[in-house]
C-alpha cells in the first residue's frame, strides 16, 4: 500500500506488564510534529471520544431536532455543560489518593439512587437526619455503581 506521501511514524510499547508487551504505531502526515506532540494528540483523542460517548448515552447531544444553528449550539452546550458539571461534581468527592475515574453511567445510578431514597424518606415520613447518618444509606447510594 503506498500512501503517496511521507508520513512520520511513532512506535509505542507499553512496558507495564513485561509478561505480555503491548505497542501501537501512530501515524501522521506532519513529518515536522514532534512525537511526544503526537502521543499527546492519540491520548486526548480518546478522552475527546469519552467526552462524545457519554454526551450521546447520557445528556442528550443528539435528542436536539432543531435546525436552527442557534438552537443546535445551545442544545450542544447544555449537554456537554451537564456533562462537565457532573464529572466536576465527581472530581470534587475524589479520594486524592486514588487516581480519578469518572463514570456517567454510575453518576446517573448515583442520582437515581439518591432521589429514590429521598421519595421513601419523603413519603413514609421517616426521620432524613438519622437515616442518612446510617452506615448503610452510602451503600445503597452506591448499590449497582459501575466504578465507585
Amino acid at each position: 500500500v503506498s500512501l503517496k506521501r511521507k508520513i512520520r511514524v511513532v512506535y509505542l510499547v507499553n512496558r507495564k506488564h513485561p509478561e505480555r508487551l503491548c505497542y501501537a504505531l501512530l501515524f501522521s502526515t506532519d513529518i515536522e510534529l514532534d512525537p511526544i506532540q503526537l502521543y499527546r494528540a492519540y491520548r486526548a483523542r480518546f478522552q475527546i471520544e469519552f467526552i462524545f460517548r457519554d454526551a450521546k448515552q447520557f445528556t442528550g447531544l443528539t435528542d436536539c431536532q432543531a435546525r436552527d444553528a442557534q438552537k443546535l449550539d445551545f442544545h450542544f452546550n447544555a449537554s456537554l455543560t451537564a456533562l462537565n458539571m457532573a464529572k466536576w461534581e465527581q472530581y470534587q468527592q475524589r479520594n486524592i489518593e486514588e487516581p480519578f475515574v469518572f463514570s456517567m453511567a454510575s453518576y446517573k445510578r448515583r442520582k437515581l439512587n439518591q432521589h429514590l431514597l429521598e421519595r421513601f424518606i419523603h413519603n413514609l415520613d421517616l426521620d432524613e437526619t438519622l437515616i442518612k447518618m446510617h452506615p448503610n444509606y452510602q451503600t445503597l447510594c452506591d448499590y449497582g455503581l459501575l466504578v465507585s
